[in-house]
């Protein structure tokens, strides 16, 4: 399942609707609309306004059948293109923090690389 089909099923599990969900979340039923027909994929911090809605761990909405894999094409790729010691050295890392911090730390990262390109 991709994150727009594990949006709509829980969405549908909690009987939310999706007026309810893009207004508690703070996006138009047109976005949620385009997440769920995986016509776009949201980013990290929207992952959390509406895992936080649904009342649902964000790992569950981010969990694909591509995760069952012991090691995807992408994560060797992203190794190889990062190095297998800042690999290791962020995935030890991570495992000292929930999954809300690495998203928030991602987040965080990623607008600070935003301003710095700026």
């Amino acid at each position: 399942m991709s994150i727009g089909d594990n949006i709509r099923k829980h969405r549908e599990l909690k009987k939310v609707t999706k007026d309810e969900l893009a207004m508690k979340a703070r996006m138009g039923v047109h976005t949620l609309e385009s997440y769920e027909n995986n016509e776009r994929v949201p980013e990290l911090d929207t992952i959390l306004k509406i895992s936080t809605v649904l009342d649902i761990p964000a790992s569950e909405l981010m969990e694909t059948e591509e995760e069952d894999t012991l090691m995807d094409d992408e994560l060797q790729t992203l190794i190889k293109e990062i190095g297998v010691k800042r690999s290791k050295l962020i995935l030890k890392k991570a495992r000292d923090f929930s999954e809300q911090d690495v998203l928030r730390a991602m987040n965080l990262l990623y607008d600070l690389n935003q301003q710095k390109n700026k």
